[in-house]
């Protein structure tokens, strides 16, 4: 009977370690981005799909700057940047509070021009819209618009979720996962959900990061205020919340005293 034990030592151990490997397991093939990319495929060429342009929304803020030659017209348009920074340096917080907020009309009032009605538009028409107005009582002057609340929320199975501000015009999912740390081994790659503002209220899309032609929707590149949800794999819920780990450890313990005992 010992001699029975003894041998069956060198299976137990194995097989309870192997058990414990395949629960928590995910296979490669649901971590794996384009797995819709044939192996034997070399080249695949595709169009981005083209940026979205994002229409200005009540609340939203916007850094403007009107550069000009003349010294007096540039203290002018920009007085208060100069008033607040102390120089020609900008931080973060002096370019949030120099920033011209959409009041609940559409309009931002702008120095010496009055309101300007920006609802509905993009940066790119508030900055023609503003040169055309200028233009007319000034030569020689140029205009900077840029949108300063900017910024993504990414929730789920990534490795840092959270609200991040984006300094750049336009940034796609792939990226804004990257500075999320990635997704978790966990994350369902197929069932990732986007919530987008709409005009009649919030969208919610599915997207599936596993497709190669992704790379095609319009969905590819994030606006203002999305918020990106990473699902779990089903996977997950079965290892952490239905496997029974006590039952588990219990039965190693017990069987390790018995081996022990018949020493």
């Amino acid at each position: 009977m010992k001699k029975g034990f003894v041998k069956s030592k060198s299976i137990i151990f194995p097989v309870l370690i192997l058990s414990v490997m395949m629960i928590s397991c995910v296979p490669q093939k649901k971590i794996r981005y384009f797995q819709s990319l044939a192996k034997e495929d070399t080249l695949n060429i595709f169009e981005f799909a083209p940026k979205p342009d994002y229409k200005l929304k009540v609340g939203d803020n916007l850094y403007i700057k009107v550069q000009s030659l003349d010294e007096k017209t540039y203290k002018f348009f920009n007085y208060e940047d100069i008033s607040r920074t102390g120089n020609i340096g900008y931080s973060d917080a002096n370019i949030y509070l120099t920033s011209y907020t959409v009041n609940d009309s559409g309009f931002i009032q702008f120095p010496f021009v009055g309101k300007i009605f920006v609802l509905g538009l993009t940066v790119d028409e508030i900055s023609n819209k503003l040169q055309k107005i200028i233009e007319q009582y000034l030569v020689e002057t140029s205009v900077i618009v840029k949108l300063v609340n900017f910024k993504i929320t990414i929730l789920g199975e990534v490795q840092q979720p959270g609200t991040y501000l984006i300094y750049q015009d336009r940034i796609n999912i792939y990226e804004a996962l990257a500075k999320a740390g990635d997704l978790t081994v966990f994350s369902d790659r197929n069932r990732v959900v986007l919530v987008r503002q709409g005009q009649n209220g919030a969208e919610l899309h599915r997207l599936d990061l596993t497709q190669k032609n992704f790379l095609e929707s319009p969905y590819l590149y994030l606006l203002p205020n999305d918020i990106v949800y990473v699902e779990p794999l089903r996977a997950k819920q079965y290892a952490f919340a239905t496997f029974p780990y006590d039952l588990l450890f219990s039965t190693i313990s017990t069987t390790l005293l018995i081996l022990s005992y018949f020493k």
